[in-house]
């Protein structure tokens, strides 16, 4: 027996919209990262990187090129596998700055993800907004940044706050 629903393109009532389907995507493959790294070149020593990333097998490239294309940014790269299957991995990564807060951040401020990976995104969008306003510049703004990047994703203690840098460093309290 067919059923009152029509299946096919023109149901739209069944299937999500193409923004309704990132949000989805992004909360089961998606990854909205923060990483304190050494850089000599920079004031402090450290450098904040960030990435709103989605990793799939090079088989659904399509899927990462629909996000570029909804997006208008970012790049689609191989991505190595940590796991033991062999299959070649891609990555839609978005790294650039201006991209995140003007394109990323304000879709999923619009499109709210529906997993715990809300809390990252919204960790992800506070460590932005400290960038935007250069305190990761300042060695009290990146012990921040540190301490929010501990709390996302894996939830690893930063390599930054176990350097000797951050740990020799007087608290404000021993500076009064």
């Amino acid at each position: 027996m067919i059923g009152d629903n029509p299946s096919g393109a023109g149901n739209q009532q069944e299937r999500p919209g193409i923004d309704e389907w990132i949000v989805g995507f992004t909360d089961g493959e998606g990854c909205f990262s923060i990483a304190i790294v050494r850089n000599a070149e920079c004031r402090l020593g450290w450098q904040v990187q960030h990435e709103f990333s989605v990793t799939q097998a090079a088989g659904s490239r399509d899927a990462l090129e629909l996000l570029r294309e909804r997006f208008g940014c970012g790049t689609i790269i191989p991505n190595r596998r940590w796991d033991n299957h062999t299959d070649l991995m891609l990555r839609f990564s978005v790294k650039r700055r201006s991209d995140l807060v003007q394109r990323i951040v304000p879709f999923f401020q619009s499109h709210p993800l529906r997993t715990a990976k809300l809390a990252d995104f919204d960790k992800f969008r506070e460590v932005l907004h400290l960038m935007e306003l250069r305190r990761h510049l300042e060695a009290s703004g990146l012990d921040k940044i540190a301490t929010i990047t501990e709390t996302m994703n894996r939830r690893r203690r930063s390599r930054y706050l176990e350097s000797s840098e951050a740990i020799r460093r007087p608290t404000p309290i021993e500076l009064s």
